[in-house]
């Protein structure tokens, strides 16, 4: 009977130390999953600042160290689409002289250049255009077949692949078995690189921080190798993950961020 009992007893004290380390288990694993899924929502955050100091370097000649300077410029500020040329001239005693003119093509908003990345689609190759696989409007994944030809190198058939995503926004009237050439426009789409519908007056605070706290921005000329240059860090200052802290010898378990205070470069340590 004692046995018994025991049995029974031993049999629940099993039964709770499993359920106890499948739930440990669990809760392991979706916090793995909460930590991941708001950590992107940062990166996506910190994507779209450094997309914006980027474009703001190239207007201003430096990156801005104040939120409202940012935030002022991407919802007012202008943004010139240039076009850079090249010339060689042989100078008299066999040198070389080259002349760098660079002409502006148009000038856009500021917000339309960091939110919309426009791709034109030109023929891959000479040939005999057979079809479009894509109309006018349509939302077209990166990979997806968008035209057939007959590539006049191979003789074959291919079928042409989008290399990115986006929506179709002019596409050119081509006849079945009308040649091509190499290089020819054919169509022009456009990719939301961001949500159109982010409120840039937020832009300086960190995702599903409550209270709201901004994140560290830094900007500023240094001397480098005998030259001054610009340099710019973005950092979360309240991480998600507890196990990222700015001790971590390893750059990749610091903090969220992008750039660096010492270094010319714009890059992500989530990257």
């Amino acid at each position: 009977m004692k046995t018994r009992i025991f049995s029974f007893i031993a049999l629940a004290v099993a039964l709770v130390l499993a359920y106890i380390l499948v739930s440990s288990i669990k809760y392991a694993i979706d916090e793995e999953k909460r930590i991941a899924k708001s950590e992107q929502v940062v990166i996506d955050k910190l994507k779209l600042i450094r997309e914006a100091e980027i474009a703001y370097q190239e207007v201003h000649n430096r990156y801005t160290n104040n939120w409202d300077s940012l935030e002022n410029f991407i919802e007012y500020g202008q943004y010139p689409i240039t076009k850079r040329t090249e010339t060689i001239i042989e100078l008299a005693y066999g040198a070389d002289s080259v002349v760098v003119k660079v002409d502006t093509l148009d000038v856009i908003p500021a917000k339309e250049y960091i939110f919309i990345k426009k791709h034109d689609v030109f023929a891959a190759d000479n040939g005999t255009f057979l079809r479009f696989y894509v109309k006018q409007g349509q939302h077209i994944r990166k990979g997806q077949k968008i035209y057939e030809m007959i590539s006049a190198t191979t003789g074959k058939k291919v079928n042409q692949i989008a290399k990115e995503s986006g929506t179709v926004t002019k596409i050119q009237s081509l006849e079945s078995n009308s040649n091509l050439n190499k290089g020819q426009l054919l169509f022009s789409m456009r990719e939301e690189k961001f949500d159109p519908n982010t409120d840039i007056s937020k832009l300086a605070y960190i995702p599903l921080t409550n209270p709201p706290v901004k994140f560290d921005l830094f900007a500023d000329r240094i001397e480098k190798n005998r030259l001054m240059v610009n340099v710019i860090e973005v950092r979360d200052t309240k991480p998600v993950d507890p196990t990222r802290k700015e001790d971590n010898e390893i750059n990749s378990r610091k903090p969220l961020r992008f750039g660096s205070r010492t270094e010319v470069t714009t890059a992500g340590n989530w990257e």
